[in-house]
């Protein structure tokens, strides 16, 4: 898998981003805090938060897709997705590419 892949998926979470931020009124300041995420994580963030917008990515370009999708939003890497490679994200079992709010809490 190579860029072709990394931009089909880019482009596919981020026109369900869009979606979800429009179909929930999101207001123009209102932003997505996104994270790569375990099985376990991903299952928090989905408990904890409505919407959430959750992808499953394999870990080959889930590194990429993440850097492409904050790149696109104009969000900046973290310390820790800065200093994250594929070892890492394999040996951590990262698998999902999420999305939430963190003023919208699930209620």
């Amino acid at each position: 898998m190579g860029k072709k892949e990394v931009d089909y998926q880019t482009n596919l979470y981020l026109y369900e981003l869009r979606n979800l931020a429009k179909e929930h009124g999101f207001k123009p300041e209102e932003q997505w805090e996104l994270s790569m995420e375990t099985v376990a994580g991903k299952a928090d963030v989905q408990h904890n938060f409505f919407p959430t917008n959750i992808a499953k990515i394999t870990p080959d370009i889930l590194l990429q897709v993440l850097h492409s999708v904050k790149a696109q939003l104009n969000l900046s890497l973290t310390e820790d997705e800065q200093s994250t490679n594929s070892k890492r994200i394999a040996l951590d079992e990262l698998s999902y590419l999420v999305a939430h709010n963190p003023k919208r809490p699930r209620k």
